[in-house]
């Protein structure tokens, strides 16, 4: 490398270093590729600002967050108001654990439906046949 910078601008061969048409190509290749490359850099960003909105993706997560809560909550919900009712229903009546056992089956199917209904995945009673 000390070579190259004292010589003069001569190789190792002694001759003077011009370049050849193989060098100029592949000059003109590297910044056609630093170009595209550039180019390619200024879209990235403004492709996801656009699709995002900026604060998109965080407002999506909690979306998500805040319907999979609503959810849980729901299926929790049916399950413990049917163990309820079972458990009055079998301190009144002395039916233990029939009614606990009952109700609480209930209470998961209904659960279960309303998680369904919310979700959008069951049918609401109507078919949409087109």
């Amino acid at each position: 490398m000390a070579n190259d910078t004292h010589n003069g601008g001569r190789g190792e061969d002694g001759r003077t270093d011009k370049p050849s048409a193989d060098e100029a190509a592949l000059s003109a290749r590297l910044n056609s590729l630093d170009d595209r490359l550039s180019q390619t850099r200024k879209s990235r960003p403004a492709r996801t600002d656009q699709s995002d909105g900026g604060t998109g993706n965080a407002s999506a997560k909690a979306s998500a967050m805040a319907r999979g809560f609503r959810l849980s909550s729901e299926l929790i919900a049916g399950v413990l108001v049917g163990a309820v009712i079972g458990w009055g229903i079998d301190r009144l009546l002395s039916t233990s654990p029939w009614g606990l056992i009952v109700f609480f089956l209930l209470g998961f199917v209904a659960g279960v439906i309303n998680v369904m209904r919310t979700a959008g995945v069951g049918s609401s009673g109507t078919t949409d046949r087109s």
